[in-house]
């Protein structure tokens, strides 16, 4: 399934179907879907992707999505470009709002900084209209956990240029001025 937007995979669920009893949503990505990934992924293959997740209410008017994503995908290596295998298997949790919610409101101090507790829960998600995208929330935790700089496994860099510690100093401002000064002092 196509979403329209900037997302190549989705999978829309309404925020009305979501009650306080949760239930379980079950997502396997089909081959025309695997292929919308790779593309927004910028990887040349996705072999797999599938996603269970638990849907409920949080707080009455937010909806909690807590799941798991499994993918498999195929890179270059960034040493030879040989295709590297990669298997994702990430957690997430993630709460949604609606964009008008006062649960929405930022924790402000006194000098008007928004308080955010590095090791509290993220602040929730904003969602516009009647749905919430539960197939795309999975894709971006599933890009997220993407190797950036894959390599072939095993692979040894045994002829690479390495810095010297010894020579890697920079030239010191005031050296360069001195070389200057017995320039002019040689006239």
């Amino acid at each position: 399934m196509t979403i329209p937007g900037d997302k190549a995979y989705g999978f829309p669920v309404k925020v009305s179907h979501v009650s306080a009893n949760p239930f379980i949503v079950r997502i396997s990505a089909s081959a025309a879907e695997l292929a919308q990934l790779a593309a927004q992924w910028g990887v040349p293959e996705v072999q797999t992707f599938a996603v269970e997740a638990t849907l409920g209410r949080w707080k009455r008017e937010g909806v909690r999505i807590k799941g798991h994503v499994s993918a498999s995908i195929v890179q270059d290596c960034v040493v030879t470009l040989d295709p590297v295998s990669q298997q994702i298997e990430e957690d997430f949790e993630t709460v949604f709002l609606p964009e008008n919610s006062r649960l929405a409101a930022r924790v402000m101090d006194g000098k008007g900084e928004i308080f955010l507790d590095p090791e509290g829960p993220d602040a929730p998600e904003m969602f516009e209209g009647d749905s919430i995208d539960v197939g795309a929330v999975a894709a971006e935790f599933a890009a997220l956990a993407i190797d950036s700089y894959p390599r072939k496994p095993g692979l040894e860099f045994h002829d690479r240029i390495e810095s010297d510690p010894t020579t890697d100093k920079k030239p010191s401002p005031f050296a360069v001025l001195q070389g200057l000064k017995r320039d002019d002092s040689d006239t």
